[in-house]
């Protein structure tokens, strides 16, 4: 990054990830000067520490349990070992290349200043850098999260790790508890158990992936005890001690538990702190900044985009969120982002997607009798039988309206949620849905012949 000397622009971003760098990108292309501050590099969280390393550790985890299964499929290999020192090497070369990608952009487009350094928001229009001031006929406030622990837990980085310890590790541990059963630490237990770890998730709530509908929980859970991961559900973590060669975790009911390494992974929290956020009069809450439907603070002309703002901790919302700001200041009126329409995926195996609302929570809002749901299994499907995976896409439909939920468990589902997002944002019918023609064969299909099922038309699926 560059290290100017302060000055005036349109806008000035305080954090340069997901949300940041898109309300960067997009403000350039409207016209509008714009400087980016960071402390550290450019891409946030889901670039270095998040979303790309550990979809990449994933992929060479899918890469080991298809050479150990191989020869169902009739090829013979042998899996060796996992080469860690391999893995993170193209681990780290997928984040470098996208890295340097993202420097490029950013840095040779000229209404973008690019700023080094920890700023702090100093008044309702200025930022400070390293004693530089750098006003802003408006301020986005975007600067991410943090892994959050619990009290009394204190993450050493050694026994005691964070997902970014995690990250980095050199070895395969050969045992791992999982603190927290939501979507980082199933992704990691799922990681580990393929690289031959012993794993076992605790998770406080009652299931695991709890925000999810409760029959992808089931489906998840199932697919782990096949896996022999392990897990203990409904409860809670009391303590942690450090043994000779790992870890000693008390749960509810003083169970314990002993592994190489506890993964505490309960979420993440807002990025807040210290940046002079109450200072100028924003309203905080458990260290959220509360905005309105259009994403502004209440105060003067600062908005929040991203982790920091109360809702799904997504890359892709923080993205959304700040194409959507920056338009909004250059006047553009953008439509009002729909939480529930963002979707949502889980990169275990089996693979988790969804999109609006889960069947209790639409029963919630618009009554039980009103709300009709579909599952259609996998098991008819020729490609999810080609690829030898089990799980279920479910609709949930509200009475003679639109589709308001679509949720998928199985291989590769992430790549469905694509349609699945346009199914839920257009407000569409069953039956209009069914009238579409998907490709044969393909996973894809699953999606067309429950709409067909739902429609009252089942062709390899019963009504």
């Amino acid at each position: 990054m560059s290290q100017p000397n302060g000055g005036t622009f349109d806008i000035v971003i305080l954090g340069a990830g997901s949300g940041g760098y898109a309300a960067a990108l997009r403000a350039a292309e409207l016209n509008l000067s714009v400087a980016l501050i960071d402390k550290a590099e450019v891409g946030g969280t889901c670039l270095h520490r998040g979303c790309i390393p550990t979809k990449a550790l994933l992929h060479a985890a899918e890469i080991a349990d298809q050479t150990r299964e191989s020869e169902q499929f009739g090829v013979k290999a042998d899996l060796v070992g996992i080469d860690m020192a391999g893995v993170n090497a193209y681990k780290d070369g997928v984040v470098g290349r996208l890295y340097k990608g993202l420097q490029g952009l950013l840095g040779h487009n000229k209404n973008i200043t690019l700023v080094a350094g920890a700023g702090k928001l100093v008044s309702r229009d200025t930022v400070e850098v390293n004693g530089q001031r750098y006003t802003g006929r408006n301020i986005i406030l975007a600067t991410g999260s943090y892994s959050r622990t619990l009290p009394g837990l204190e993450i050493d980085g050694t026994r005691v790790i964070a997902s970014e310890h995690a990250l980095k590790l050199n070895r395969v541990p050969s045992s791992a508890i999982v603190l927290g059963g939501g979507v980082i630490g199933v992704e990691f237990a799922s990681v580990w158990k393929s690289f031959g770890a012993d794993v076992t998730i605790v998770e406080a709530l009652p299931r695991l992936v709890a925000a999810e509908d409760e029959e992808i929980s089931k489906t998840v859970e199932r697919a782990f005890r096949k896996r022999k991961i392990n897990f203990k559900v409904g409860k809670p973590f009391e303590k942690v001690e450090k043994t000779e060669n790992g870890v000693r975790v008390t749960i509810a009911g003083g169970e314990t538990l002993e592994a190489e390494v506890l993964l505490v992974a309960v979420g993440r929290g807002p990025s807040t702190a210290g940046l002079g956020y109450e200072e100028q009069g924003l309203t905080l809450e458990r260290g959220f900044v509360i905005v309105n439907e259009r994403l502004h603070t209440g105060v003067g002309n600062i908005y929040a985009v991203g982790d920091i703002v109360p809702g799904l901790q997504l890359a892709h919302r923080g993205f959304q969120q700040g194409i959507f700001v920056a338009e909004e200041i250059a006047g553009k009126n953008p439509a009002v982002i729909d939480e529930a329409g963002i979707p949502r995926v889980t990169y275990s195996d089996p693979e988790i997607a969804s999109v609006g609302l889960t069947e209790a929570r639409a029963k919630e809002r618009y009554g039980a009798d009103k709300v009709t749901s579909y599952n259609y299994n996998l098991g008819g499907n020729g490609k999810s039988q080609i690829l030898k995976t089990a799980g279920f896409v479910k609709l949930v439909r509200v009475e003679d309206g639109p589709v308001v939920g679509v949720h998928m468990v199985g291989a590769r589902m992430g790549e469905l949620v694509g349609e699945a997002q346009l199914i839920y944002n257009w407000e569409a019918f069953p039956e209009e849905v069914a009238q579409l023609v998907h490709a044969h064969p393909t996973q894809n299909e699953a999606l067309g012949e429950a709409f067909l099922a739902l429609a009252g038309k089942p062709l390899h699926a019963h009504s």
